[in-house]
Formats: structure tokens, C-alpha cells, sequence
């Protein structure tokens, strides 16, 4: 499957059997675009930037050789968020069930999130000027409990409306039968 707009794929993991309390039994999750593991590279990138250059710098205006540890360091910083943020990006997924939306993250330190219709309060949809560059949103859940991380980054713009809609529409047709 691919994202609408462009060829980037968007994984979409075939329901299998239980293995855990992170792989409900029936689920078939829905992958969020590629494009997310560009945004999050540039915004390491970006961070890593300033302690690489000034390191540098600084190692060689002062002829210190072990300031150059300070390169070193943003450099296999950079090379690792390389090799991880894609696995990261693809074990983002969410699906939509009668009750509840499930929300899935983490390969290392997995999290499930799961939100019933019903306890949802809003439903806001974000974009910063990077992810608006890559077209990629984020759909945030606000429940009554501040504590909830119900937030689904990387969606294409069209998928994050429909997905806001739906889970308003749900959220109200929920509380207006309690």
C-alpha cells in the first residue's frame, strides 16, 4: 500500500495470532508514512548540528585534540538515530475498533494505548512547518486524564482529517448514550 500522495509506503501489519499484551487478537494495524522518519532525522540532525560544529571549532582554534570527543560523540549519536528511527517509525501503528482506538509505539519499550470512544473529550490535529514541509500531521486524543499519550504522529493530512472526523463523531455518538 502507499501513501496517497506520493509513493512512500505506508505499512499496514496483517492481523495475526496473540503473541502478548501488545498484539490484541483481530487487529489489523494501520502503519503511519515513511515521511515521518525524514522529520525526525532533520530534527536530530538539527540538534546534533550545533555540539558537532562548535567541537570542531573549538578543537581546532584551541589545538586541543581531545575536544574532539565532542564531534565524535554527535557524530555516533547521528549514525545511531540513523540505524533507529526507521524501525521506530515502523512500529508505529493505530487501529480503529468498535469501542476504542488502539495506539501501538516502541520497539525496545513497547506501549499500547488503548482510548475508549467514549472518554474522549477533542480531537486536534497538528503540524508544525517541518511536518507541514514533508506533509505529515499529528492527530492528538484529549481524554479526561492528563496522563493519556494518545497521539498519532506521521499521518498523511487527508488520513488525519478523516481520522479526526471519525473519532469526533464516534467520541460524541458515545457520550450522548450515556
Amino acid at each position: 500500500m502507499t501513501d496517497h500522495a506520493s509513493d512512500h509506503p505506508v505499512d499496514r501489519v496483517p492481523a495475526t495470532a496473540p503473541s502478548g499484551p501488545f498484539d490484541p487478537p483481530g487487529v489489523t494495524w494501520q502503519g503511519v508514512s515513511s515521511r515521518l522518519v525524514t522529520a525526525r532525522l532533520v530534527t536530530v540532525a538539527i540538534s546534533l548540528l550545533v555540539p558537532f560544529v562548535l567541537g570542531a571549532v573549538f578543537a581546532l582554534v584551541f589545538s586541543l585534540v581531545w575536544l574532539w570527543i565532542v564531534p565524535a560523540v554527535a557524530l555516533v549519536i547521528g549514525v545511531w538515530c540513523a540505524l533507529v528511527v526507521p524501525r521506530q517509525v515502523r512500529a508505529i501503528g493505530y487501529a480503529e475498533r468498535d469501542e476504542d482506538l488502539l495506539i501501538r509505539k516502541g520497539v525496545m519499550f513497547r506501549s499500547l494505548v488503548v482510548v475508549p470512544y467514549g472518554r474522549m473529550q477533542y480531537v486536534d490535529v497538528q503540524a508544525g512547518p517541518l511536518a507541514r514541509k514533508l506533509r505529515i500531521a499529528q492527530v492528538q486524543l484529549h481524554t479526561a486524564s492528563p496522563a493519556t499519550d494518545a497521539s498519532i504522529e506521521g499521518l498523511e493530512p487527508a488520513e488525519a482529517e478523516r481520522l479526526r472526523d471519525r473519532l469526533a463523531s464516534r467520541g460524541e455518538a458515545r457520550l450522548a448514550g450515556l
